[in-house]
Formats: C-alpha cells, sequence, structure tokens
C-alpha cells in the first residue's frame, strides 16, 4: 500500500484535467511557485486552502486527505451527514445566541427605566 501525499493527490487531479501549473495557481490567486511548493509537499495546506483545492478540482477534501483515492460511498455518505448536523447545531447556536443577546438588552434597557425613575 502506498501512501501518496497531498501534493501528489493533488497533481495527479491538475494533470487529469490536463491543466498547468499556472492555471490552478491562477484559480487560487497565488503564485506559480507557490503552487509548485503545495504540489511538492514544501508547503502545508491549511484548512481553507484545501478546501478552495477540493472546490477546484470538484472533488471532497476527504479525496485529497485519504490515501484511498476513492473513499467509500458509506464513509462519504456519513461524512455528509455528520458535516448537516453540525451546520444544524450551529444554526441553533446562532439563533440562541442572538436570542440571548436580545434578553440582555432588554434587561439593559429595564435596568435603564429603573435608575432613571
Amino acid at each position: 500500500m502506498s501512501m501518496d501525499s497531498i501534493g501528489k493527490r493533488i497533481k495527479a487531479l491538475r494533470q487529469q484535467k490536463d491543466w498547468l501549473q499556472g492555471d490552478v495557481a491562477k484559480k487560487l490567486n497565488i503564485s506559480i511557485p507557490a503552487f509548485s511548493k503545495i504540489e511538492s509537499d514544501i508547503t502545508d495546506i491549511n484548512i481553507s486552502r484545501l478546501r478552495e483545492i477540493a472546490a477546484i478540482f470538484g472533488v471532497e477534501m476527504i479525496e485529497l486527505l485519504s490515501d484511498n483515492a476513492t473513499p467509500s460511498k458509506e464513509y462519504v455518505d456519513e461524512l455528509k451527514k455528520t458535516k448537516e448536523t453540525v451546520e444544524t447545531q450551529d444554526a441553533k447556536i446562532n439563533k440562541l445566541q442572538e436570542y440571548i443577546i436580545r434578553l440582555y438588552e432588554e434587561l439593559h434597557a429595564l435596568k435603564q427605566g429603573v435608575i432613571n425613575s
């Protein structure tokens, strides 16, 4: 079992699309040498850059991270469900934060009313 690096997987995807390094660098708004360092694993890739690269190639981030070029459908489905759950919980947290802020503002207004009376 060979362990390809993220850079090698990105390079393979680029070559499958018959793109030059400059084509991808332009899409990422970085220099060609900077992209070359990504493909050569000289530069570590942060999550947001990895997300950008995955989007450019039309693949899931897991495909760039996985040693297995094609993750199982079950794994991808579970990952999507988990992502949806996280997004749902995040939306609930945002609503609760808005509610807390509104309650704080109402409390503050009530205190001001008592002080000014």
